[in-house]
């Protein structure tokens, strides 16, 4: 197995060599497991914290006669903020990302597949395998 891949607190993947792997000792991999498990619990209480803070932030809003309106647009602009940071937004991105780059080299390669040059070595190297098989 080339490759293996670890899921990040942010639901990602990251493609790490085993090699990379196996230069850790297994007390040294635990304490990586548990620095991490421990990271993702804090921010896991941090969202929690930030929740009740954005609660009573609007509610203090509220109490000041902050207008609806107001309101409505600065949650809107906080959600959309929230939506980029998303992982399915940044997977998104890269997903189209990659698929345009995908795209721009298939028709590159097409393009090498039609070119004349190309052909040139195709029409050498199937002349050379057939005088192969005819000197077997």
């Amino acid at each position: 197995m080339p490759h293996a891949r670890t899921e990040t607190s942010v639901g990602t993947y990251e493609s790490h060599s085993t090699s990379e792997l196996e230069d850790l000792t297994e007390p040294e991999q635990r304490e990586l497991k548990a620095k991490l498990t421990k990271l993702e619990a804090e921010i896991v209480t941090l969202r929690h914290v930030l929740a009740a803070k954005d609660r009573c932030c609007g509610e203090l809003k509220r109490k000041l006669g902050f207008t609806a309106l107001v309101g409505l647009r600065q949650n809107l602009s906080k959600s959309w903020l929230d939506v980029q940071v998303s992982n399915t937004y940044v997977e998104q991105k890269t997903s189209a990302a990659l698929s345009t780059m995908g795209t721009a080299l298939c028709r590159k390669l097409g393009g090498i597949k039609k070119s004349a040059t190309l052909r040139s070595f195709e029409g050498i190297f199937n002349k050379h395998m057939l005088n192969q098989g005819r000197n077997q």
